[in-house]
């Protein structure tokens, strides 16, 4: 092969496979691009692969969207930062196709690159990019315009400045819904890159416009400009141009609105102060929790204690305790879990006197709710409340719910008290801990189940892990002993899970004396999964007994089994029997 034909074959290639009907054949070479541009050198990369990318009218949506984000990492490609520019007309075409999630990534690329150049290149190139798709005869130009302005309005020199903040005020009354969404969104970048002077006079006036669109789809992303334009604006600007903007939306006719302002409302208190909170918010947000749709009452719920943060605990208790008091009791499932998810928070806030005079009674109806997600909700959280209340109180007060909820027809609700149980231990104590949960511990291990019996078995070894090895021989062994004999094969199987969990934590002497006669004895089960799981725990317990008792009592039973009829219980034995040839070789 000649030299100038070494010097084609890249690029010969790629316009081969470009071009290919295969789609994943046109993937992978595009996901190649790196490569080649290596093998072709950064002037070449220049002067014929990214020209050529330019004019490469692919019409599938996944190989556009692997260019554009190819493109974006390209520039050690081209010869750095002095050459960003050379990438801009490829992304430039991406950024008008019909494709959402091909623009968003060229948006994203280009925002990279740009992030990356020089102010005079980007004064000379990105800028005039800008201004050509803002005016772009078809609306997916105008759209990712929108994207681009916070990466070019710093860089621009003031009359440019000018022009461009013009330009997004035009894009934000565009005919197009689409366009005047995407200027909505992108409003708080842009914002955050504009001078304070020009903020309080520009912007708020662009925003305004938004604030009173007449499709919800851009009311409700100007809800997030508030928080956004919130944080950049002086208090008092703050309290004029925001809040009055925020006490509307709180009453707008799409509860798709009302439903982001729930969302964003605690951000906003942070911004205008305590007084405008008190005043003007927290009436907002009470008129939220009591909305009629129930997706609105969902949001305002699952903030409910960001927002008591913010206030003091005489306003939480005066005007949201009654509203969450009412939630407990909501009609829909999803407010009420919503809410469940959130409100053990509340008990910091409130302090211990008003947590168990108000809090609790609702704590007590959530525990008892007829959907397990409630119930869950509320589970997961007790540390919280215990912390405030002392574990006296929460044990005379919650804990008949969850021994009631341990044995939930429910078996995640089940699950999730299992879980809790180590940190609850840790809580009461030992002498407590015997007294309820001991015997409902010693009871998972028989559920119908397979998760339940698993987590008990975990539960056990976390318990032996708090309470210490000689809790565990007067506590939990004699149970587990006594249960090893069980009629039913499944619960026996558990045992031996529990053993092999139990072992490390209990140490050689415990482990020989009374865990490793249990499974000798279910090495001789008349059930072969009893007997390949038992030739496991063997395995398992090798590296902590002593030698002695691997050769003289684990080998045998381990020899027996490998002449057993069942091809997987020989397997086994015969991996244990490796293991123990493997420790005594080592040493």
């Amino acid at each position: 092969m000649s030299t100038v034909e070494e010097r084609l074959y890249p690029i010969a290639v790629l316009i081969d496979e470009l071009k290919n009907d295969d789609i994943q054949l046109r993937l992978n070479s595009i996901r190649r691009l790196s490569t080649i541009a290596r093998a072709l050198g950064e002037e070449r990369t220049r002067k014929e692969l990214i020209p050529f990318l330019s004019e490469n009218n692919d019409d599938d949506d996944e190989v556009l969207l692997a260019m554009a984000e190819e493109l974006g990492v390209f520039i050690p490609f081209v010869g750095g930062v002095d050459y960003a520019h050379v990438l801009l007309p490829p992304l430039e075409t991406l950024c008008t196709v019909e494709e959402t999630c091909v623009r968003d990534k060229a948006v994203e690329s280009l925002c990279r690159i740009g992030s990356q150049m020089r102010e005079t290149d980007l004064v000379e190139w990105f800028i005039p990019l800008v201004k050509r798709l803002a005016a772009g005869e078809w609306f997916t130009a105008r759209v990712s315009a929108c994207g681009l302005f916070h990466i070019a309005y710093p860089s621009a020199p003031d009359t440019l400045k000018t022009e461009l903040r013009s330009i997004y005020s035009q894009l934000c009354q565009d005919d197009m819904p689409m366009v005047r969404r995407s200027a909505a969104s992108n409003l708080g970048k842009f914002a955050a890159t504009v001078e304070p002077a020009h903020l309080k006079t520009d912007i708020m006036s662009i925003f305004e416009d938004l604030t009173q669109d007449d499709q919800d789809s851009v009311r409700l992303l100007a809800v997030e400009g508030c928080a956004a334009l919130g944080k950049l604006l002086e208090p008092q600007n703050c309290v004029a141009h925001i809040l009055p903007v925020i006490v509307n939306f709180s009453q707008d006719k799409s509860w798709r609105v009302r439903y982001m302002v729930a969302n964003q409302l605690y951000e906003l208190c942070e911004a205008v102060g305590p007084e405008p909170t008190r005043m003007d918010l927290v009436p907002a947000y009470v008129r939220l929790l009591r909305d009629n749709e129930a997706e609105v009452r969902i949001a305002a719920a699952g903030k409910v204690t960001k927002f008591c943060r913010i206030l003091s605990p005489e306003l939480a208790i005066q005007h949201i305790l009654p509203c969450v008091k009412e939630l407990s009791s909501d009609s829909s499932q999803h407010v009420r879990s919503a809410l469940a998810s959130v409100i053990m928070g509340m008990a910091p806030v409130l302090g211990k006197d008003a947590t168990i005079e108000q809090l609790l009674p609702i704590f007590l109806s959530l525990l008892k709710d007829e959907f397990p997600d409630v119930r869950l909700n509320i589970i997961s959280k007790l540390d919280q409340v215990n912390q405030v209340i002392g574990i006296d109180l929460l044990s005379q007060s919650l804990l008949p719910a969850i021994v009631e909820l341990a044995e939930d027809r429910h078996w995640r609700v089940r699950l999730a008290i299992i879980e809790y149980i180590p940190l609850l231990a840790s809580q009461l104590g030992v002498g407590f801990f015997d007294d309820k949960l001991g015997a409902l511990c010693m009871q998972w291990l028989q559920d119908k189940v397979y998760s339940i019996r698993d987590a008990a078995a975990n539960n056990l070894k976390r318990l032996a892990e708090e309470f210490g090895p000689e809790w565990a021989v007067q506590h939990i062994i004699p149970q587990v002993l006594e249960m090893s004999t069980n009629p039913h094969y499944l619960y026996r199987m558990t045992i031996l899970r529990a053993v092999s969990l139990l072992a490390p934590v209990m140490g050689s002497e415990i482990t020989c004396s009374k865990l490793l006669p249990v499974v000798i004895n279910a090495s001789k089960d008349r059930v072969p999964n009893i007997k390949f799981n038992a030739a496991k725990v063997l395995q398992s317990l090798i590296p902590i007994v002593d030698q002695s008792v691997a050769e003289k009592t684990i080998r045998p039973c381990l020899v027996e089994l490998s002449e057993d009829p069942d091809v997987d219980v020989r397997y086994f034995a015969n991996q244990a029997l490796q293991t123990i040839d493997s420790v005594m070789m080592s040493t």
